[in-house]
């Protein structure tokens, strides 16, 4: 099993996020699988294990919990999150964190992570009548937490700001990362700046759900004559191991045969050459479909609203991708009149488009789109309300 050094620890770099565990035919989780899994991993070096209090309506954390027991604690690194980034009328960090230590079954947590700091999230982290950082930052010194750090699906300069104010104790970072949202989501910018910062990188959806394992058969044929039998996840994996500042690659898998395939390919030291990540690289920019902004802004010289269009389009290629649950905490998070919805199509911004972007035509596209998903707040409630029913039916 591949391995690194961070926080002064030994990990494996394949960790096994727990937020698509196996369920049974009523949407329970399938303890059985996953105990096997749980397993067949630890049995094959994988020693990091994740999950977070919002995952199977709070029901992650007891299953994990259960099945980590039943191996030596020195074997195993086990990382919970404090879910800040859910919108509430009021946050209580000591009382979920003590409820977390009992469902995990454990006296303290190897990692620990402020969930998801992002636009709309940051003010609760930071906010002293909540006292989140300082609370965290105490268990740490107490020992009940080793190691300190956050996740984060912010826009590059959203992620500097808080490391500008907060990056005190806050000892690796977490971010969604894989070969398409390289330039989709610009992780390629958020990963440099993490580097330069010596903070060490945790990678959450290398597969993008699962949408980086099921490439077309056009693709395969391309991919074929570099790595016969290779699957389409390993690919995506492999050109994640070509990151040095990578430690650890959480894949959420949700059977063994996952799990099996995944730990074959971190058995083997054999990152993509640079021509495979050339081909996988093509790939993904012909899957994005995206409109080709390259983030000149003039064309937020002349706009009346004073929009970031580029942001905007960035966010449009993304909802257009993947239905966007990011962008919708991103969206959120801005001022009405700084949505999309406020462009008032005047066409001063497409008349200087270098790349002739119908820009007022994507953002109406973009308004429209986003008026029938739920925000934020309402996928936060229905997420409370799903585990509140989980909880009633024990």
């Amino acid at each position: 099993m591949l391995t690194s050094t961070a926080c002064g620890e030994t990990l494996s770099r394949l960790g096994f996020g727990c937020m698509r565990l196996p369920q049974t035919v009523d949407k329970a989780i399938d303890e059985a699988e996953f105990r096997r899994m749980v397993d067949y991993a630890i049995d094959h070096g994988v020693n990091y294990f994740d999950t977070a209090w919002p995952y199977h309506g709070g029901h992650s954390e007891i299953a994990l919990g259960k099945a980590l027991a039943r191996h030596p604690r020195e074997r195993w690194f086990i990382a919970d999150k404090y879910p800040g980034h859910q919108i509430a009328s009021s946050y209580h960090p000591a009382e979920i964190f003590e409820e977390q230590l009992k469902k995990c079954g454990v006296e303290y947590f190897d990692f620990y992570l402020l969930h998801n700091v992002y636009e709309n999230s940051i003010g609760v982290y930071t906010d002293p009548q909540w006292g989140i950082l300082d609370y965290f930052r105490e268990q740490k010194r107490l020992g009940r937490i080793r190691h300190l750090g956050f996740s984060s699906h912010a826009r590059p300069e959203t992620l500097a700001s808080f490391l500008n104010k907060e990056s005190e104790g806050m000892e690796f970072c977490q971010i969604q990362l894989n070969y398409l949202d390289w330039t989709l989501q610009d992780a390629k910018s958020k990963y440099a700046l993490l580097t330069g910062r010596g903070i060490p990188v945790w990678v959450m959806e290398p597969l993008r759900g699962g949408k980086l394992t099921e490439l077309e058969r056009e693709d395969h044929a391309r991919m074929r004559p570099f790595r016969p039998g290779e699957s389409d996840a390993a690919w995506a994996l492999r050109w994640l191991q070509r990151l040095p500042n990578v430690k650890v690659i959480l894949s959420g898998m949700s059977s063994l045969a996952q799990m099996e395939d995944n730990v074959k390919t971190f058995s083997e030291g054999t990152p993509l050459t640079d021509e495979e990540a050339a081909v996988l690289e093509e790939i993904a920019e012909e899957m994005k479909d995206a409109l080709p902004c390259t983030r000149c802004r003039y064309c937020c010289d002349g706009c009346p609203q004073q929009l970031d269009i580029p942001m905007l389009i960035h966010a449009y290629n993304d909802v257009k991708f993947s239905g966007g649950m990011t962008v919708a905490m991103q969206m959120d998070a801005l001022p009405e009149d700084k949505r999309p919805s406020a462009c008032i199509g005047c066409g001063a911004c497409e008349a200087v488009c270098p790349q002739s972007i119908q820009i007022p035509k994507a953002l109406a596209d973009l308004a429209d789109r986003l008026s029938k998903m739920p925000s934020w707040a309402e996928m936060c409630r229905q997420r409370e309300e799903a585990a509140r029913k989980l909880k009633e039916k024990g």
